[in-house]
């Protein structure tokens, strides 16, 4: 299995590095790391007394790595889950947050292993996990992955702003489905044809 140094590597090279686009929630980001957090971890990069979009530009990938395993891998606890999961769930966790979490917990009580869906990564959702990998190998992390595919689908369904993420211009699929099924085995992955199917009602 890959390391989470590995992961890591991957997460970088889809998150790209400094943008600032008025139409995504998360703001300034580079490597993928939001001016929130930042805020939320006190990195006044330039020691102006305020963390800032300029404090976003003067972050190095080598603090992104950093706060990535410690914010996104070890401290919501994915270093806990089988190895099986971990790549895929803590890819959606720097892109998505705690809905992260929320999809695998719906899907573990989709597989007969029911778990309080509240976003937290606790004994009961690694237990679920473990159970869950135990009776499904070979399809756990397909079956998560196309989860990850349905909740972007279903987000820019309901804001219009961020179907950009999700389809692109000429109409293929946008950087949210190819990131998603980066961790989906081949055979799952939907033809230009299914997804042009799925996002013809945007129009």
């Amino acid at each position: 299995m890959a390391s989470v140094d590995d992961i890591v590597v991957g997460i970088l090279r889809r998150e790209g590095g400094f943008v600032n686009d008025p139409e995504d929630p998360g703001g300034a980001t580079n490597f993928g790391v939001t001016l929130g957090t930042m805020r939320r971890l006190g990195l006044d990069l330039d020691e102006n007394g305020a963390v800032d979009v300029a404090d976003v530009r003067a972050l190095t990938r080598a603090q992104a790595v950093e706060i990535y395993k410690k914010e996104y891998f070890h401290k919501p606890g994915i270093d806990r889950l089988p190895e099986a999961l971990q790549a895929t769930v803590f890819d959606m966790y720097v892109n998505a947050g705690s809905a992260a979490v929320t999809i695998l917990q719906r899907l573990l009580g989709e597989f007969g292993f029911p778990v309080a869906v509240d976003g937290v990564l606790g004994p009961q959702t690694f237990g679920a996990a473990e159970a869950a990998l135990g009776v499904a190998p070979e399809h756990l992390a397909d079956a998560y992955g196309i989860e990850r595919r349905n909740y972007y689908y279903r987000l820019a369904d309901r804001r219009p702003s961020s179907r950009k993420y999700a389809r692109r211009r000429d109409g293929g699929k946008g950087g949210w489905i190819a990131r998603a099924e980066e961790f989906i085995s081949a055979r799952f992955h939907l033809s230009d044809a299914e997804h042009a199917r799925r996002v013809a009602a945007w129009g």
